[in-house]
């Protein structure tokens, strides 16, 4: 059923954002507009912090649904936006490269059921209300200020209500064929200023009764605490993080071990500990708590598939690496879209370390066996606003010496 056909209202959402540095200082912009009379009924406009533009073109989508969806949830909705980007990946006609703009994406198609919204692309000059509220939003960030309706110029746009309305009956000019996206460049190749990437500093947790003993330690076994050592690893990390001044967020597996040498970590830097449910360890089922050779003893045929194959699971319901990496990638996604151009302490256990190292590296799964990660060490991985990332760091355990 079409939302016209549930009485609902008809609306045009137009939406913008803007860096000013790409990355760097960035707004959006959002206005809504009856289709029927051109007339705007709400405006939407934020500044973001550091962001790409991309990332405050998707801001700026958002807003503006949200804004129609508040006048009427049962809406039919036409969105128009000058950034082909967003209009083609939200269409589908384009795969969603870069992990930051996954879950922003997402979040877009959640506001209205996707059969009552529809997109197109627009020339810059046909979307200058959007564009002025995105300015005003990054001029009142520059000034230590956000964004007021009642400092808003954008509808002294002349033409702009009437360009709205008849929008429907004169057809719009026909835009250039629409180009595949450029894969992103790599290495020498990738531009010289990439701007301020996010970068990702991952810690594994401190020592725990278990772990100089080498057993399996997951999700699903006794989640030990740290052991003596471990709070003295943790400790030296601190010391050292907080001599370099450059951690602004701390997020932690749940696991106590981790969440143990987060709080002795952020507490040194003054930082609050966010925890998220995707940097937990492995679930090694039935091996949990056991020493290789013992698993080597008791389930070989298991044992041998789990090495040979990242979709096998440990016996009794453990989880597969092919698993851990698809909900280690989610949170990854989520984080670069909430820490955009900002250095994030990752406090986590070793696969959800090397897994984030591998799906940088574009290494294949059994790149996981040769990789060695000790104990609260320290490793690193920068994501830039073209799609690339790159490890710069681990393994680092110069700071327990």
């Amino acid at each position: 059923m079409s939302a016209g056909s549930r009485g609902g209202r008809r609306f045009v959402v137009e939406a913008d954002g803007g860096s000013r540095g790409n990355p760097g200082p960035a707004g959006y912009g959002a206005v809504v507009r009856d289709a029927a009379t051109g007339e705007p009924l709400a405006e939407a406009a934020e500044f973001i912090g550091t962001a790409t533009n991309n990332v405050a073109e998707y801001r700026g989508l958002i807003a503006g649904l949200r804004a129609a969806h508040a006048l009427d949830p049962d809406a039919e909705v036409q969105v128009r936006m000058d950034s082909k980007l967003v209009v083609e990946q939200m269409t589908g006609r384009w795969k969603i490269k870069h992990p930051g703009m996954r879950p922003l994406a997402a979040e877009a198609k959640t506001v209205f059921p996707p059969e009552q919204v529809s997109y197109e692309w627009i020339p810059r000059e046909r979307n200058k209300h959007a564009d002025r509220l995105a300015n005003e939003a990054m001029d009142a960030g520059k000034r230590g200020e956000q964004w007021e309706p009642s400092r808003s110029t954008a509808a002294l746009d002349v033409g702009g209500a009437a360009e709205a309305a008849g929008a429907a009956a004169v057809e719009a000019p026909v835009a250039e064929p629409l180009a595949a996206p450029r894969a992103a460049a790599v290495g020498w190749a990738a531009p010289a200023d990439l701007g301020t990437p996010t970068t990702l500093v991952l810690l594994r947790h401190g020592e725990t009764a278990l772990t100089p003993q080498k057993r399996f330690s997951g999700s699903g076994g006794t989640d030990p605490g740290l052991s003596p050592a471990g709070r003295r690893q943790a400790e030296q990390v601190a010391a050292v993080l907080a001599a370099r001044g450059t951690i602004q967020a701390v997020v932690s597996s749940p696991l106590r071990r981790c969440h143990e040498t987060a709080e002795l970590v952020a507490r040194r830097l003054g930082l609050d500990v966010r925890t998220d449910e995707g940097l937990r360890e492995t679930d090694f089922g039935a091996w949990e708590g056991l020493t290789f050779a013992e698993v080597r003893d008791r389930y070989p045929v298991d044992l041998d598939a789990w090495l040979a194959s990242p979709k096998a699971a440990p016996t009794g319901g453990g989880e597969s690496f092919a698993h851990v990496s698809r909900r280690v990638a989610l949170s990854r996604d989520k984080l670069l879209a909430r820490y955009a151009g900002r250095t994030v302490l990752l406090v986590t256990h070793v696969t959800p370390v090397k897994t984030l190292v591998r799906l940088a590296l574009g290494a294949p799964p059994e790149s996981l066996f040769r990789m060695e990660l000790s104990a609260a060490s320290l490793s690193a991985v920068a994501y830039y606003g073209d799609g690339n990332a790159s490890v710069r760091l681990l393994n680092d355990t110069s700071h327990l010496r």
